[in-house]
């Protein structure tokens, strides 16, 4: 009993098991193009401050109980209002589980459908914190192509087709059909119909990611995809991170009874429900102020983007391209075939400005070399132009030009 060793954990832990990731701060850079932080001048601490004691003045004798499995009724009924209103989802409240933002809800969900080896459909380039979930999950990645309108109808049912004709058919088809991260565009009407009768037909779940949607600066909204799925194998996420703020981590998930009801057993223990004290600022701001701040912040962040549209304009070389959004927190710039952005991301980030290369956003981690991602959402309209005029400089000494 005197010799006592060290436990080997890896001998331990299941197969489901994350990589050991040590822990690191976060580089940031004075000019951050690389994270899509929102405003920080623009935050609503104030009302949120005067939200929270409404809240906790007319109901902060609840926080002695454990919250609902889904989350607090009354927020959960401003969702499904705030859904049928302006995404033309016919929902109620019984259909909404809140979360922790809304990667709590992708990770449950690719935890629910996918083991090791499962195909997953997605775009080409899609949002990498679902791109680390599924490898984690041991997924096997197929990308879609896609244009200006989002995937390609065509290559997504010949990229099904085949797999099932292999046996393996897909588990799941991930998208973010508005202002997509990172590439920017919005899913046409067209083509989210196409994309509902592909997957009906052979039966496989869309798992689809609006997050962004209420960040739109200009043209027409388009309904959400779960809008045009008669037979409910369209599951919903989205959040409020990106409208009021990220560290409130506060999302919510749509999806039919059989799926939801699983996510409540994943909550079944009495202290594993929705932060309540949470919910009841974010409900209270979201009756009494939460559109007309939408509404400022969109002036705020189509200012920025124009701004960093503008500078592209003015400093990049014309071998380079990049999208025009209509709304959202990101370009996607593509440089010459034979440029290789992720190699000087770190000495770019050592000049002070910070972005992502394609690389991080591809199935395979090494496609998408010549883009990279610039997000206009944190720095003022006058340190974008200065930012990108350093990036242009740099990208022109290194050759990439």
């Amino acid at each position: 009993m005197k010799n006592k060793k060290n436990i080997e954990f890896d001998k331990l832990l299941s197969r489901k098991a994350p990589a050991f990731r040590a822990r690191a701060e976060l580089p940031r850079a004075k000019y951050d193009f690389a994270i899509a932080y929102p405003d920080p001048q623009s935050l609503p601490l104030n009302d949120l401050l005067d939200s929270l004691s409404q809240g906790l003045l007319e109901e902060g004798a609840d926080l002695a109980w454990y919250p609902d499995v889904q989350g607090y009724q009354p927020l959960r009924e401003y969702v499904a209002n705030k859904l049928r209103t302006e995404r033309r989802m016919q929902v109620t409240a019984e259909q909404v589980v809140l979360g922790d933002g809304s990667s709590q809800h992708i990770s449950m969900i690719i935890d629910m459908f996918i083991d090791p080896g499962d195909i997953a459909i997605t775009e080409d380039f899609f949002y990498s914190g679902t791109l680390t979930t599924l490898k984690t999950a041991g997924a096997d990645i197929r990308g879609v192509k896609c244009d200006n309108s989002g995937m390609l109808p065509d290559v997504l049912e010949r990229t099904i087709a085949d797999l099932v004709a292999q046996k393996k058919r897909p588990k799941l088809i991930y998208t973010i059909p508005t202002f997509q991260n990172p590439q920017g565009w919005t899913m046409s009407l067209e083509r989210r119909k196409a994309l509902v009768d592909i997957a009906s037909f052979y039966e496989i779940p869309i798992f689809e990611d609006d997050c962004y949607v209420d960040l739109r600066y200009e043209g027409e909204n388009v309904p959400a995809i779960h809008s045009l799925d008669p037979t409910g194998q369209v599951m919903y996420v989205a959040s409020f991170s990106k409208i009021i703020a990220p560290g409130l981590r506060m999302g919510y998930f749509v999806g039919p009874e059989e799926i939801i009801g699983r996510l409540r057993m994943l909550r079944k223990t009495g202290g594993s429900g929705v932060n309540q004290f949470t919910a009841l600022a974010v409900h209270r701001y979201a009756i009494s102020g939460l559109d007309c701040h939408v509404n400022t912040i969109n002036k705020i962040q189509r200012t920025r983007r124009d701004a960093m549209l503008a500078a592209l304009g003015e400093t990049f070389d014309p071998s380079a391209s990049w999208s025009t959004p209509e709304g959202g927190l990101y370009l996607w710039l593509k440089m010459p075939k034979s440029v290789d952005l992720s190699s000087i991301s770190q000495e770019v980030l050592s000049a002070g400005v910070g972005y992502q290369p394609g690389t991080m956003f591809s199935p395979d981690g090494t496609t998408g070399k010549n883009y990279a991602r610039l997000c206009f959402g944190y720095n003022p309209a006058d340190e974008i132009g200065e930012g990108i005029e350093i990036l242009a400089n740099l990208f022109t000494k290194a050759g990439l030009f």
